[in-house]
C-alpha cells in the first residue's frame, strides 16, 4: 500500500507537509501505523504541485528512490510553495514495476491525481476491461502499468466524454464503472484517489471489500489554517477526521467540505 498526501488552501512551502510534521509522508515511508500490506513505501515516490500565480499545467517531480534518500528532496521542499500539492510514497504491487512512469502523481488534462490501492490480479482482471473503456487519445496517453494509471484514464475519459461533467460525477462514475467491472470479473478492488485541478480537490476511501485503506482530513488547523489536508495517516496529533468507508470528500475552491457517500 502507498501512503497518499493532498493539500488544498493558502499556499505553503512544501517542506511544511513533506517532512516537518512528527509523522510526515517522509516518516510514513518507513514507518508507517495503518498499511493493511507490505512494511515500508520505498518503491519511489512523487510530489505535484500547482503554480500559486499562474494558471499553468501542474509539475511533478519523481524519484525512484526512497523520498528520505533524495537529497535533492531538502532544497526543493524548503523553495517550492503552493496552494495545492499532493504527494505519493509507493509500495508497488507484486509484479508491478520500480519504474518512474509507475511513480505517481499523475498528470493528465491539467489534473493531478493519486491512488492508494490496488485491484486484485489486475493484469488478469481488469487490465483489459478497462482498457476497452477508453477511447484510443486516452488509451496512447498510458504511459505505465499500474491499476493507478489505468483508473485515472478511466476518470480522464469520462471527462472527456461527458463535457460539463464535475470532478466528483468524474469520480463517481469510475469508481462504480471499475466495480461493475471487478463484480463480473470476481475480482476486489481499493481505491483511496485524491484528484485536483488546482482549485478544488475531490478524495475518496474506497473499498469492494470491508475494510477500505485508511484515509484522514482535517481543517483550518493552527499549523495550516485556511486550508484543508487529506492524508493516508494523521500528520500530527490533533482532531484528524476519518473518512467514512465509500464516501466522497470535495472542497471547494472557498474550502468547504461536502461527504458523500456512495449508493
Amino acid at each position: 500500500m502507498c501512503r497518499i498526501l493532498g493539500y488544498l488552501g493558502a499556499p505553503i512551502i512544501l517542506d511544511y507537509l513533506l517532512s516537518k510534521p512528527e509523522h510526515s509522508l517522509i516518516v510514513q515511508s518507513y514507518q508507517p501505523r495503518e498499511m493493511t500490506s507490505g512494511v515500508v513505501s520505498a518503491d519511489g515516490y512523487g510530489i505535484g504541485w500547482f503554480h500559486p500565480q499562474r494558471e499553468t499545467e501542474p509539475f511533478v517531480y519523481k524519484n525512484l528512490l526512497p523520498i528520505w534518500d533524495d537529497i535533492n528532496l531538502t532544497n526543493l521542499g524548503r523553495y517550492i510553495e503552493s496552494g495545492c500539492v499532493m504527494g505519493n510514497v509507493r509500495s508497488a504491487t507484486t509484479g508491478q514495476s520500480v519504474d518512474l512512469s509507475n511513480c505517481q502523481p499523475f498528470r493528465g488534462e491539467n489534473l493531478l491525481f493519486t491512488h492508494n490501492g490496488f485491484i486484485k490480479d489486475f493484469r488478469k482482471t481488469l487490465y483489459r476491461p478497462i482498457r476497452d473503456q477508453l477511447s484510443d487519445r486516452i488509451y496512447q496517453s498510458i504511459d505505465g502499468t499500474t491499476d493507478s494509471e489505468h483508473i485515472f484514464a478511466l476518470l480522464l475519459n469520462n471527462l472527456a466524454s461527458t463535457p460539463g461533467m464535475t470532478l466528483e460525477q468524474a469520480v463517481y462514475k469510475t469508481l462504480t464503472t471499475i466495480a461493475e467491472l471487478a463484480k463480473a470479473h470476481q475480482t476486489s478492488v481499493s481505491a483511496n484517489l485524491i484528484v485536483s485541478d488546482g482549485h478544488r480537490m475531490v478524495a475518496t476511501r474506497y473499498a469492494t471489500t470491508s475494510p477500505a485503506p485508511s484515509l484522514y482530513w482535517l481543517r483550518d488547523e493552527p499549523i495550516f489554517p485556511k486550508a484543508v489536508v487529506i492524508a493516508s495517516e494523521p500528520l500530527f496529533t490533533s482532531n484528524w477526521i476519518r473518512f467514512p468507508e465509500n464516501t466522497i470528500l470535495s472542497v471547494g475552491e472557498d474550502l468547504e467540505v461536502q461527504i458523500d457517500q456512495f449508493l
